[in-house]
Parts: C-alpha cells; structure tokens; sequence
C-alpha cells in the first residue's frame, strides 16, 4: 500500500507552522500510543507513521526536501536512518507521560521480546537484554539488513530514464532484480527497494536494497544541477550579422537564432530543456555557450573582403 502524505498523516495543511505540526503530532502520539493501544496492529501502524511523519516535518532542511521532491523522491534520497537521524523523542514522551520503552524497536519494525525481559542497557544501536547468567544482543536497527549496491549509468539515462538488472550475491543466493532509473537521477543520489536487502532468520524481517547511482559524464553537456550547458562556434559573419545555429539538446538537434552583434561567451538560454527534475513535470534550462570561430586559412576573394572591411573600420 503506497504511503500517505505525511501533512495528511498529521491532519495539518503543508502552510503548517512548526507549532501546528507539534501540536497535532502530540494529539496523535497520545490517541495512537501502543500504552494506550494494547495488541492493537492498526494502532500500531498509525504509530509508526505518525512517528516518520514527525521525524520529518519537525526538522527544517528534511521538511523543505520533503516539499520540494515529493513523498517518491524523498525518499529516493533518504533512508529510514537518514529520517530519524536526530530525531530525541525522549523528553516529548516524558512531557505525554510515558516511557520511550521499545518505541524504536517498532518502529524500526523489530518483532517483540520475550516479555518481563530485564533491564535495558548498551549504546550504538544495540539493546542488551540481561537475563540473569547469558546475555543475548538483538539487532535494533533494520540498516544491518540493508545491502548496498553502486550502479553506474549512461548520462543519457540519467537524463530519459531506464530500467537496469542488477545481478548481485546475497545470503540468498544470486540475484537479479529489475530497478527503474528515474529522469533527472544525479550522482550520488540513491534508490530505495524495499524488502531486497537480507534476511534476518530468527524474526524474517528484510531489510532494503540501496542502489547508489553514479552517472557518466557526456562528450557533448555539463550538467549543473538542473540545468545543461553546451558550446557551439558560430561564424564572425553569423555573429555580425546575425543568423542560425543548430545546437545539441537531449531531444535531439535544434536550430536556434544568433542575433546580430552576439559576442563570444554569450549565453543563449532554451528554456525547459535542460534536465528534468525528479519526480516532476518540469526540466531545467540549457545554456548554449556561444563562441566565434576563427578559421585558420582564408581565400583569395576572402582575404580581399576583409581588407575592404578593416578599410571600413572593423
């Protein structure tokens, strides 16, 4: 089931203030608390995301990611680590009146303990369970069930899309899976399968599979974040004059006007067709670096008009 919107997982507007967006997550925390929702899954559920969506909207650099990309390519760039990276619901949790208890265990959707297990101590993502002559650790984190793959792509995929198999070895076995590589993907930028990572054979919980995407560099463009430049050479007389020059684009040869008096270095801006962004309709800009090509040898007839013209005082 696709994931919800996480302001409509707080029931607030996306014009939210940080106060509104706290307010309304303390009233769900309290509603959907597992204290107060006792072996109760779709409780349990609402927990969990009313949690995320919190981890989110109250932190400001992941609340303008999050608005500016959308719930898909949020979370192409962030893992649930990177979501509850700094997240201290300690002190909040006191304020409501209950224990942090096992609240990351479940949402990190770790299966249950045994109950009346003893004391809980240990740092580093670990929980030490002490049960009197043996200790036992148990992984709290679902990242040591993630796998991790780098993938290289053509620039051109990057910028159409495509679809990629992976083959890659895990404890089970040899795989091969099929990832679809969005327009607009960056280096450095991951994606996000979920349930493809390993196994954990006491509880049967997956983890992801992240794909780091590095993209090829192209003969032709140079991509600034969206936006994509190129260099063509015009001739003096187009330049004096003015005319036309077909230049490059990912969707193919275009012409485009110089005007009369373009010097070198200029830039022509086509706007919207530059890289498309991510998980939207609308593309960057391409810049086309203009620059006057000086040819090497002349003609009779071409040498002669330029002396007129150096006479006429260019």
């Amino acid at each position: 089931m696709a994931k919800k919107d996480y302001y409509e997982i707080l029931g607030v507007q996306k014009t939210a203030s940080e106060e509104d967006v706290k307010k309304a997550y303390r009233k769900l925390a309290l509603k959907y608390h597992p204290d107060r929702n006792p072996g109760n899954k779709q409780a349990e559920e609402q927990f969990k995301g009313i949690n995320e969506a919190y981890a989110v909207l109250s932190d400001k650099e992941k609340r303008k990611e999050y608005d500016t990309y959308g719930m898909g390519g949020f979370q192409q760039r962030y893992t649930q680590e990177d979501i509850y990276r700094g997240f201290n619901i300690g002190d909040l949790y006191k304020d409501l009146g209950f224990g942090t208890g096992d609240i990351f265990s479940m949402i990190f959707g770790r299966q249950p303990t045994e109950a009346g297990a003893g004391r809980e101590t240990g740092r580093a993502g670990r929980r030490v369970h002490d049960y009197g002559d043996f200790v036992t650790r148990e992984r709290t984190a679902a990242g040591e069930l993630d796998l991790n793959y780098e993938l290289e792509i053509p620039f051109m995929d990057a910028m159409r899309g495509a679809e990629k198999v992976l083959s890659f070895t895990s404890a089970r076995g040899s795989e091969e899976i099929k990832v679809k590589i969005p327009k607009g993907i960056d280096t450095g930028q991951k994606l996000r399968l979920h349930g493809k990572g390993s196994k954990d054979p006491y509880t049967g919980r997956t983890g992801d599979l992240y794909v780091t995407v590095k993209v090829a560099e192209h003969p032709v463009f140079r991509r600034v974040g969206n936006d994509l430049s190129v260099k063509v050479e015009v001739k003096p007389t187009d330049a004096f004059l003015g005319g036309s020059v077909e230049v490059p684009t990912i969707d193919g040869p275009k012409q485009i006007k110089i005007p009369a008096g373009m010097r070198s270095n200029s830039r022509v801006r086509l706007k919207g067709l530059g890289v498309p962004h991510m998980g939207r309709q609308a593309s960057g800009d391409e810049y086309v670096e203009v620059a006057i090509e000086v040819p090497r040898k002349l003609t009779d007839r071409q040498k002669s008009l330029l002396e007129e013209l150096r006479q006429e005082g260019l």
